[in-house]
């Protein structure tokens, strides 16, 4: 298997194992009445695998970019890219003729 899709596959199961952490600290601290609400309705499990799906697929997406935005590479410069040598600055001429009696004469 690549090990991106391993990458990915851990991170999705870290952030499931989190929402089931945090829908049974919901629970059981019954914040909003949760618990009651969902174990007193004869429909209320769909409640409770609804807040564990959906918190599930959020800490999952959260997780695998925390991942990511941390890797580093392992390059040596600092993942800036190769640096070029400047050389010096070189003065750009302009010469304005739109507008100037030069420009608008016609012989």
């Amino acid at each position: 298997m690549p090990d991106l899709v391993r990458l990915y596959i851990r991170n999705v199961l870290i952030g499931f194992a989190l929402s089931a952490v945090f829908v049974g600290a919901l629970l059981g601290l019954n914040v909003a009445n949760l618990w009651h609400l969902v174990s007193t309705s004869p429909m209320g499990w769909v409640a409770g695998l609804m807040l564990f799906v959906f918190n599930g697929i959020v800490f999952a997406g959260v997780q695998f970019g925390i991942v990511i935005m941390r890797m580093e590479d392992k390059g040596g410069d600092g993942g800036r890219g190769r640096r070029m040598p400047v050389g010096p600055a070189v003065p750009a001429l302009a010469h304005a003729t739109v507008g100037t009696r030069r420009a608008q004469r016609r012989d």
